[in-house]
């Protein structure tokens, strides 16, 4: 089955303030132990969520205005610090389908890539006129036109950029390589079979 063109994303958003949010905040090293990813999402900031005891800090993930945001809001570099997938996959889970940021890790990027999440970048100007808005109107309908590359809210928009490679995969829905060889499967077995490889 064909992947899903990613032409644009739209959803409320919810802005988590700060630069270097690295992949160990955003999901801890102890929650890693899964054999999964499916129950990331709720361990997603977990440390800055939640206090020593267990008790809500506060973040912004928890305030109900923002309760359902499908986009993220951040600083620059976010996902620095280790390579690790499950950082995006938390984050997938927690219910993020695009985030917003000044720059990012590139590995991080990538990874968001191959799970279907744009990750745009914007000017600090940009992105806190647009924090400021949702903070003022939380449901307001916030879409990042990933074809287009720009972000759109309101009476207002502005350009974000988007390096080609990521861009052309998402928009033509080639961004899973390893769903797409599962897709080409037959294909290459018999490519494979005419060229005498053994295949299983």
């Amino acid at each position: 089955m064909a992947l899903a063109k990613i032409t644009q994303v739209s959803g409320t958003a919810v802005h988590v303030t700060g630069s270097d949010i690295d992949t160990d905040r955003i999901i801890p090293a102890r929650f890693m132990k899964c054999v999964t990813f499916d129950g990331l999402g709720e361990y997603a900031f977990y440390d800055v969520r939640f206090d020593k005891d267990g008790k809500p800090t506060g973040h912004p993930l928890d305030d109900p205005r923002f309760t359902g945001a499908s986009i993220l809001l951040s600083g620059t570099n976010f996902g620095c610090g280790s390579s690790r997938e499950h950082a995006p996959q938390a984050l997938y889970r927690f219910g993020f389908r695009a985030i917003i940021a000044q720059s990012f890790a590139e590995i991080f990027f990538g990874n968001c890539t191959t799970l279907g999440i744009p990750c745009v970048i914007a000017t600090a100007e940009d992105i806190a006129k647009l924090a400021a808005t949702i903070e003022a109107d939380p449901k307001l309908l916030v879409n990042v036109d990933v074809a287009n590359r720009k972000v759109v809210y309101g009476s207002d928009s502005f350009s974000v950029t988007l390096p080609s490679t990521a861009h052309d995969a998402l928009t033509s829905g080639k961004w899973d390589p390893i769903a797409e060889l599962l897709e080409a499967k037959d294909v290459i077995h018999e490519r494979m079979t005419a060229l005498g490889f053994a295949t299983a």
